[in-house]
């Protein structure tokens, strides 16, 4: 074998060691604040929080869900306001750890929004379970590599422990118990409702003013966020099918995406945080944990404060 050639593969192999270090590093790691950070902030920042996002639009396909989001104004009205705060409270117990005053600041502010109305813990969980299945689908098929087993058992913990403050109860065990639930929830709660489609637009609208999103005709957009979604949400939006060549095109442009980043990109030397995305810009002037989400009188579906909702306790 020449020098030239030598050289050629051991600078490929090195490449390759490199762009797997994190993955070497997670592997160590049994702390699943720890893993579910390392993963969302430095390995795939973009793809979970596009999954994040996806996981958040399915429940609207729930009419229990949907209806409700649809009754409070917020997701209609102040759309890139929800978002934001969405993002920036369920990325405080993820940057700080549970255990923080600012995990905690956040979680106790999910908690006093959620007591205000009468959601069902079926409900609550199938949320949840969203935000254990939703990730892992969309890493293994769109990034430029696939999770393993002991990232998924660290995902799948820290969502549990998140449930757990969040007094959700009957909470799965495993990963695959998540996902037996989730699909049949689906199966049992997706149906039509026009409130739940309007919230569904409001945030296609959304998404149509997020880069590089907004460099493409709206109609353009609808129609490659239709190709990521399965029939059975499809049908439950009443949105068109997409056709075999949009589905191909959209997904396998998201796998050639993956397949750059492997043979091309070097890992994320520091982390990324949800306050860090460029899609979070309603507060240019900074903002407090403590004073996020909307609290505006007159909800729809009343519900009193819970004891730990008020003095901001969690259950865990």
């Amino acid at each position: 074998m020449s020098n030239a050639l030598q050289r050629t593969r051991d600078a490929i192999h090195n490449r390759a060691a490199a762009r797997y270090r994190h993955r070497g590093e997670i592997a160590c790691v049994d702390d699943p604040v720890a893993i579910t950070r390392m993963l969302g902030t430095q390995e795939f920042p973009w793809g979970i929080t596009q999954a994040l996002s996806f996981a958040l639009f399915r429940t609207y396909a729930v009419p229990s869900i949907g209806e409700l989001l649809y009754d409070t104004g917020q997701f209609t009205e102040q759309t890139q306001k929800r978002y934001d705060d969405t993002v920036l409270l369920l990325d405080a117990p993820i940057e700080h750890g549970f255990d923080s005053p600012a995990g905690r600041a956040g979680i106790r502010r999910i908690n006093q929004m959620h007591a205000m109305y009468d959601i069902s813990n079926d409900d609550m969980l199938y949320v949840l379970s969203t935000f254990v299945v939703c990730p892992v689908q969309w890493v293994n098929n769109y990034e430029w590599r696939r999770l393993t087993d002991h990232e998924i058992d660290g995902l799948t913990n820290y969502y549990r422990r998140l449930g757990k403050h969040m007094a959700i109860k009957d909470i799965p065990e495993t990963y695959a118990d998540f996902e037996r639930f989730y699909e049949d929830y689906e199966r049992r709660h997706f149906a039509f409702s026009p409130k739940s489609l309007a919230v569904a637009d409001a945030t296609l609208d959304l998404l149509g003013t997020f880069l590089p999103y907004r460099l493409l005709p709206r109609a353009v957009v609808r129609r490659m966020s239709f190709a990521l979604m399965d029939d059975r949400l499809l049908e439950a939006f009443g949105y068109p099918k997409p056709t075999a060549l949009e589905r191909n095109a959209v997904r396998g442009g998201l796998r050639a995406r993956g397949l750059a980043i492997r043979f091309g990109a070097r890992p994320r030397s520091e982390p990324l945080y949800g306050r860090e995305m460029t899609q979070v810009c309603g507060y240019p002037r900074g903002y407090r944990i403590e004073e996020l989400g909307t609290f505006a009188p007159g909800c729809p579906v009343p519900h009193g404060l819970s004891a730990a909702a008020n003095d901001g306790q969690d259950t865990a």
